[in-house]
């Protein structure tokens, strides 16, 4: 049996906040650095994943489409904070919100709470990712 690579939770915020500067920039080094090359990730649980680092950053560069995935957002019109709320092994859990503004600078449009399950290889690198998430009500 292969043994279990360990994460901890500090390690796994790091990653967090790594994603959301990735998603910020746009920068396929950046994207790529986060992801094993052997990634399965689905935008929804359902989804079949997407296989590969490569097809995962240009996925992410609106490159390539798949279910879930969507266009470049524009700069500045989105923000996201998400934390580890449980880790086991190499698997984490995540939970957020991502928040959209009507432009640069703009009010609040929409909010997405989110759950990511993750799990990790031995560099640190998400090898599986599936996110759930759902858009907040207005009040």
């Amino acid at each position: 049996m292969a043994e279990v690579e360990l994460v901890d939770k500090a390690e796994v915020d790091r990653w967090l906040r790594a994603y959301v500067r990735a998603w910020k920039s746009y920068d396929p080094d950046q994207i790529g650095e986060l992801f094993s090359a052997d990634v399965r990730y689905r935008y929804h649980p359902h989804d079949d994943p997407v296989f590969g680092r490569a097809e995962l950053v240009r996925s992410w560069l609106g490159e390539t489409a798949y279910a879930g995935s969507s266009a470049r957002d524009e700069q500045g019109t989105y923000d996201a904070v998400y934390r580890a709320v449980a880790v086991d092994g190499d698997v984490a859990v995540a939970t957020g919100s991502s928040t959209y503004l009507s432009g640069p600078g703009g009010p609040v449009e929409k909010v997405y709470d989110n759950c990511f399950v993750m799990r990790f290889d031995s560099a640190g690198r998400c090898r599986e990712f599936t996110e759930w998430y759902v858009e907040r009500p207005r009040r």
